[in-house]
Protein backbone atom coordinates (compact mmCIF):
# COMPACT_ATOMS: atom_id res chain seq x y z
CA UNK A 1 0.00 0.00 0.00
CA UNK A 2 1.29 3.46 -0.93
CA UNK A 3 0.11 6.36 1.19
CA UNK A 4 0.95 10.05 1.40
CA UNK A 5 0.78 12.60 4.16
CA UNK A 6 0.65 16.37 4.04
CA UNK A 7 2.79 18.82 5.94
CA UNK A 8 3.36 22.57 5.82
CA UNK A 9 6.34 24.74 6.59
CA UNK A 10 7.42 28.29 5.96
CA UNK A 11 10.24 29.86 4.01
CA UNK A 12 12.58 32.08 6.02
CA UNK A 13 12.91 35.67 4.80
CA UNK A 14 9.85 35.38 2.51
CA UNK A 15 6.78 37.58 2.80
CA UNK A 16 3.24 36.27 3.36
CA UNK A 17 1.29 34.91 1.62
CA UNK A 18 4.17 33.62 -0.53
CA UNK A 19 6.16 32.08 2.33
CA UNK A 20 4.36 28.73 2.73
CA UNK A 21 5.38 25.33 1.35
CA UNK A 22 2.76 22.59 1.23
CA UNK A 23 4.47 19.20 1.27
CA UNK A 24 3.14 15.83 0.11
CA UNK A 25 5.24 12.87 1.24
CA UNK A 26 4.73 9.47 -0.44
CA UNK A 27 5.75 6.28 1.37
CA UNK A 28 5.03 2.54 1.55
CA UNK A 29 2.59 1.79 4.36
CA UNK A 30 1.46 -1.17 6.45
CA UNK A 31 -2.13 -1.02 7.75
CA UNK A 32 -2.81 -2.08 11.33
CA UNK A 33 -6.61 -1.93 10.85
CA UNK A 34 -6.99 0.24 13.93
CA UNK A 35 -9.97 2.50 14.57
CA UNK A 36 -7.63 5.50 14.34
CA UNK A 37 -6.61 4.48 10.82
CA UNK A 38 -10.20 4.06 9.71
CA UNK A 39 -11.14 7.47 11.07
CA UNK A 40 -8.11 9.49 9.90
CA UNK A 41 -6.72 7.59 6.92
CA UNK A 42 -3.25 7.95 8.44
CA UNK A 43 -1.36 4.66 8.14
CA UNK A 44 2.17 4.03 9.46
CA UNK A 45 5.10 3.45 7.16
CA UNK A 46 6.16 -0.06 6.27
CA UNK A 47 9.54 -0.27 8.00
CA UNK A 48 10.63 -3.53 6.37
CA UNK A 49 13.22 -1.57 4.39
CA UNK A 50 13.71 1.25 6.89
CA UNK A 51 15.47 3.55 7.00
CA UNK A 52 14.54 4.43 3.42
CA UNK A 53 16.31 6.93 1.16
CA UNK A 54 14.41 10.12 0.39
CA UNK A 55 13.87 11.91 -2.91
CA UNK A 56 13.02 15.61 -2.85
CA UNK A 57 11.47 16.33 -6.23
CA UNK A 58 11.18 19.84 -7.72
CA UNK A 59 8.35 20.61 -10.14
CA UNK A 60 8.68 22.60 -13.31
CA UNK A 61 7.41 26.17 -13.44
CA UNK A 62 3.58 26.15 -13.37
CA UNK A 63 3.40 22.35 -13.36
CA UNK A 64 1.42 21.04 -10.38
CA UNK A 65 2.78 18.20 -8.26
CA UNK A 66 -0.21 16.03 -9.19
CA UNK A 67 1.40 15.66 -12.62
CA UNK A 68 4.31 13.82 -10.99
CA UNK A 69 2.12 11.69 -8.72
CA UNK A 70 2.68 8.66 -10.95
CA UNK A 71 6.46 8.86 -10.43
CA UNK A 72 6.20 9.35 -6.66
CA UNK A 73 4.03 6.23 -6.39
CA UNK A 74 6.48 4.13 -8.43
CA UNK A 75 9.39 5.29 -6.28
CA UNK A 76 7.49 4.61 -3.06
CA UNK A 77 6.73 1.12 -4.37
CA UNK A 78 10.52 0.66 -4.56
CA UNK A 79 10.85 1.77 -0.91
CA UNK A 80 12.08 5.24 -1.86
CA UNK A 81 10.20 7.93 0.08
CA UNK A 82 9.39 10.85 -2.20
CA UNK A 83 8.63 14.45 -1.21
CA UNK A 84 6.95 16.97 -3.47
CA UNK A 85 5.70 20.41 -2.57
CA UNK A 86 3.60 23.30 -3.80
CA UNK A 87 4.90 26.84 -3.60
CA UNK A 88 3.06 29.80 -5.11
CA UNK A 89 5.31 32.84 -5.48
CA UNK A 90 7.11 34.94 -8.08
CA UNK A 91 8.41 32.91 -10.99
CA UNK A 92 9.68 36.08 -12.67
CA UNK A 93 9.61 39.65 -11.34
CA UNK A 94 5.93 40.56 -10.81
CA UNK A 95 4.72 37.22 -12.22
CA UNK A 96 3.03 34.84 -9.75
CA UNK A 97 2.86 31.11 -10.37
CA UNK A 98 3.90 27.65 -9.21
CA UNK A 99 7.62 27.57 -8.58
CA UNK A 100 10.24 25.17 -7.19
CA UNK A 101 11.48 28.21 -5.23
CA UNK A 102 14.44 30.02 -6.70
CA UNK A 103 16.50 32.77 -5.09
CA UNK A 104 17.59 34.74 -8.15
CA UNK A 105 20.00 36.79 -6.04
CA UNK A 106 22.10 33.61 -5.77
CA UNK A 107 22.07 33.03 -9.53
CA UNK A 108 24.28 35.87 -10.69
CA UNK A 109 27.90 35.89 -11.88
CA UNK A 110 29.10 37.38 -8.58
CA UNK A 111 27.01 35.15 -6.28
CA UNK A 112 26.59 31.72 -7.89
CA UNK A 113 28.34 29.07 -5.83
CA UNK A 114 28.14 31.05 -2.60
CA UNK A 115 25.14 29.11 -1.31
CA UNK A 116 21.92 27.30 -2.14
CA UNK A 117 19.79 28.84 -4.89
CA UNK A 118 16.65 27.13 -3.53
CA UNK A 119 15.50 28.36 -0.09
CA UNK A 120 12.96 25.52 0.17
CA UNK A 121 15.44 22.67 0.69
CA UNK A 122 16.53 23.34 4.27
CA UNK A 123 12.96 23.85 5.61
CA UNK A 124 11.95 20.59 3.90
CA UNK A 125 14.90 18.73 5.43
CA UNK A 126 14.00 20.21 8.84
CA UNK A 127 10.38 19.05 8.44
CA UNK A 128 11.49 15.54 7.49
CA UNK A 129 13.79 15.41 10.51
CA UNK A 130 10.87 16.43 12.73
CA UNK A 131 8.57 13.76 11.27
CA UNK A 132 11.28 11.10 11.52
CA UNK A 133 11.81 11.82 15.23
CA UNK A 134 8.16 12.19 16.25
CA UNK A 135 6.84 8.95 17.77
CA UNK A 136 3.31 9.94 16.73
CA UNK A 137 4.33 10.42 13.09
CA UNK A 138 3.58 7.65 10.55
CA UNK A 139 7.14 8.22 9.32
CA UNK A 140 8.75 7.69 12.74
CA UNK A 141 12.25 6.22 12.20
CA UNK A 142 11.38 5.39 8.58
CA UNK A 143 13.62 7.92 6.80
CA UNK A 144 17.32 7.72 5.97
CA UNK A 145 18.10 11.42 5.99
CA UNK A 146 21.78 10.73 5.41
CA UNK A 147 20.86 9.46 1.94
CA UNK A 148 18.85 12.16 0.19
CA UNK A 149 18.45 12.46 -3.57
CA UNK A 150 17.44 15.67 -5.35
CA UNK A 151 15.41 15.29 -8.54
CA UNK A 152 13.36 17.53 -10.76
CA UNK A 153 11.82 18.41 -14.10
CA UNK A 154 12.64 21.40 -16.31
CA UNK A 155 13.36 24.40 -14.03
CA UNK A 156 12.93 21.99 -11.13
CA UNK A 157 15.67 19.85 -12.63
CA UNK A 158 17.88 22.92 -12.79
CA UNK A 159 17.17 23.59 -9.10
CA UNK A 160 18.15 20.01 -8.24
CA UNK A 161 21.39 20.27 -10.22
CA UNK A 162 22.36 23.64 -8.75
CA UNK A 163 21.82 22.70 -5.12
CA UNK A 164 23.08 19.15 -4.51
CA UNK A 165 26.56 20.50 -3.84
CA UNK A 166 25.44 22.50 -0.80
CA UNK A 167 23.97 19.65 1.27
CA UNK A 168 26.20 16.93 2.67
CA UNK A 169 23.30 14.51 3.09
CA UNK A 170 22.48 14.71 -0.62
CA UNK A 171 24.21 11.78 -2.27
CA UNK A 172 22.95 12.01 -5.85
CA UNK A 173 20.90 14.15 -8.23
CA UNK A 174 18.77 13.52 -11.31
CA UNK A 175 16.97 15.79 -13.71
CA UNK A 176 14.61 15.39 -16.64
CA UNK A 177 14.83 18.22 -19.20
CA UNK A 178 16.91 20.24 -16.73
CA UNK A 179 20.29 21.89 -17.32
CA UNK A 180 22.51 24.63 -15.91
CA UNK A 181 22.97 27.00 -18.83
CA UNK A 182 22.70 30.51 -17.40
CA UNK A 183 20.43 33.28 -18.62
CA UNK A 184 22.12 36.30 -20.14
CA UNK A 185 19.38 38.39 -18.43
CA UNK A 186 21.09 37.60 -15.12
CA UNK A 187 24.40 38.98 -16.38
CA UNK A 188 26.10 35.82 -17.62
CA UNK A 189 28.06 35.67 -20.86
CA UNK A 190 26.38 33.79 -23.74
CA UNK A 191 26.83 30.02 -23.51
CA UNK A 192 27.75 29.99 -19.80
CA UNK A 193 27.21 26.65 -18.04
CA UNK A 194 27.07 26.72 -14.25
CA UNK A 195 28.96 24.20 -12.11
CA UNK A 196 26.93 21.46 -10.42
CA UNK A 197 29.50 19.99 -8.03
CA UNK A 198 30.96 16.51 -7.89
CA UNK A 199 28.01 14.29 -6.87
CA UNK A 200 26.69 11.43 -8.96
CA UNK A 201 24.27 12.87 -11.50
CA UNK A 202 21.87 11.61 -14.14
CA UNK A 203 20.63 13.95 -16.85
CA UNK A 204 17.63 12.71 -18.84
CA UNK A 205 16.26 14.39 -21.94
CA UNK A 206 14.04 13.68 -24.92
CA UNK A 207 15.02 14.05 -28.56
CA UNK A 208 11.66 15.78 -29.21
CA UNK A 209 12.04 18.59 -26.65
CA UNK A 210 10.55 21.71 -28.20
CA UNK A 211 10.58 23.79 -25.02
CA UNK A 212 14.34 23.77 -24.50
CA UNK A 213 14.85 24.37 -28.22
CA UNK A 214 12.56 27.41 -28.11
CA UNK A 215 14.29 28.77 -24.99
CA UNK A 216 17.87 28.92 -26.28
CA UNK A 217 17.62 32.66 -26.82
CA UNK A 218 17.75 32.99 -23.02
CA UNK A 219 21.29 31.64 -23.02
CA UNK A 220 22.60 33.67 -25.94
CA UNK A 221 22.86 30.63 -28.22
CA UNK A 222 21.22 29.65 -31.49
CA UNK A 223 19.55 26.52 -32.86
CA UNK A 224 22.85 25.16 -34.16
CA UNK A 225 24.43 25.21 -30.70
CA UNK A 226 24.72 22.02 -28.65
CA UNK A 227 21.65 20.95 -26.69
CA UNK A 228 21.78 22.66 -23.25
CA UNK A 229 21.42 19.34 -21.41
CA UNK A 230 24.18 17.79 -23.50
CA UNK A 231 26.33 20.88 -22.89
CA UNK A 232 25.70 20.60 -19.14
CA UNK A 233 26.86 16.98 -19.18
CA UNK A 234 29.96 17.79 -21.22
CA UNK A 235 31.04 20.92 -19.33
CA UNK A 236 29.50 20.94 -15.84
CA UNK A 237 29.52 17.29 -14.77
CA UNK A 238 32.83 16.51 -13.10
CA UNK A 239 32.13 13.55 -10.81
CA UNK A 240 34.60 12.90 -8.01
CA UNK A 241 36.30 9.55 -7.44
CA UNK A 242 33.71 6.84 -6.96
CA UNK A 243 30.92 8.94 -8.47
CA UNK A 244 29.51 8.86 -12.01
CA UNK A 245 27.66 11.15 -14.41
CA UNK A 246 25.11 9.90 -16.92
CA UNK A 247 23.56 11.52 -19.99
CA UNK A 248 20.39 9.73 -21.11
CA UNK A 249 18.77 10.67 -24.43
CA UNK A 250 15.32 9.09 -24.64
CA UNK A 251 14.13 8.50 -28.18
CA UNK A 252 10.66 9.77 -29.02
CA UNK A 253 10.32 11.71 -25.75
CA UNK A 254 9.56 15.42 -25.42
CA UNK A 255 9.83 18.04 -22.67
CA UNK A 256 6.64 16.97 -20.90
CA UNK A 257 7.01 13.19 -21.21
CA UNK A 258 7.56 13.04 -17.45
CA UNK A 259 4.27 14.89 -16.83
CA UNK A 260 0.99 12.96 -16.47
CA UNK A 261 -1.66 14.14 -16.67
CA UNK A 262 -0.66 17.27 -18.55
CA UNK A 263 -2.52 20.40 -17.46
CA UNK A 264 -2.87 22.37 -20.69
CA UNK A 265 -4.10 25.52 -18.91
CA UNK A 266 -0.65 26.37 -17.52
CA UNK A 267 2.99 26.05 -18.46
CA UNK A 268 4.47 26.20 -21.96
CA UNK A 269 3.37 22.85 -23.39
CA UNK A 270 2.42 24.57 -26.66
CA UNK A 271 6.13 24.92 -27.49
CA UNK A 272 6.72 21.16 -27.32
CA UNK A 273 6.98 18.66 -30.16
CA UNK A 274 4.83 15.55 -30.39
CA UNK A 275 6.08 12.33 -28.82
CA UNK A 276 6.73 9.52 -31.29
CA UNK A 277 6.36 6.67 -28.81
CA UNK A 278 3.54 5.80 -26.36
CA UNK A 279 3.62 8.17 -23.39
CA UNK A 280 3.21 5.41 -20.81
CA UNK A 281 6.12 3.48 -22.29
CA UNK A 282 8.35 6.54 -21.95
CA UNK A 283 7.22 7.20 -18.37
CA UNK A 284 8.00 3.61 -17.42
CA UNK A 285 11.50 4.04 -18.86
CA UNK A 286 12.01 7.25 -16.89
CA UNK A 287 10.88 5.62 -13.64
CA UNK A 288 13.01 2.56 -14.31
CA UNK A 289 16.09 4.68 -14.92
CA UNK A 290 15.54 6.71 -11.75
CA UNK A 291 15.19 3.55 -9.66
CA UNK A 292 18.32 2.04 -11.22
CA UNK A 293 20.25 5.26 -10.59
CA UNK A 294 19.22 5.44 -6.93
CA UNK A 295 19.84 1.76 -6.30
CA UNK A 296 23.29 2.06 -7.84
CA UNK A 297 24.51 5.33 -6.35
CA UNK A 298 22.68 5.40 -3.01
CA UNK A 299 22.04 1.76 -2.17
CA UNK A 300 25.35 0.56 -3.60
CA UNK A 301 23.91 -2.09 -5.90
CA UNK A 302 26.14 -3.17 -8.79
CA UNK A 303 23.96 -2.11 -11.70
CA UNK A 304 24.34 -0.44 -15.05
CA UNK A 305 21.87 2.11 -16.32
CA UNK A 306 20.06 0.88 -19.39
CA UNK A 307 16.85 1.46 -21.31
CA UNK A 308 15.71 -0.05 -24.59
CA UNK A 309 15.01 3.24 -26.34
CA UNK A 310 17.82 5.41 -24.99
CA UNK A 311 21.30 6.52 -25.94
CA UNK A 312 23.36 6.63 -22.75
CA UNK A 313 26.74 8.20 -22.10
CA UNK A 314 28.74 7.88 -18.88
CA UNK A 315 31.77 9.51 -17.32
Amino acid sequence: MIRALFHATTLPNANAPYNVLHLKIYYPATPTNSDAERMTGVIPADKTSAPMPVVIFFNGINVGIESYHWLAVKLAEANIVTVMYTHVAETLPNVIGLTPSIDLSRVKPETYGSGATCPAIQPILDSLTQLNKDEKSPLYQALDLNNVILGGHSAGGTVALQNAQFFEQVKAVFAYAGHTMASTMLGFAPGTVLNIGSKSVMLMRGDRDGVIAASRVRYGTDEQSPDPVEKTFDEACQPSAGEEAWDVLLQGANHFSIVHPLDETTGRFFLDMEMTRPAEEIRNEIAGLVKLFINKHVRGQKLELQAEHAVIRKK
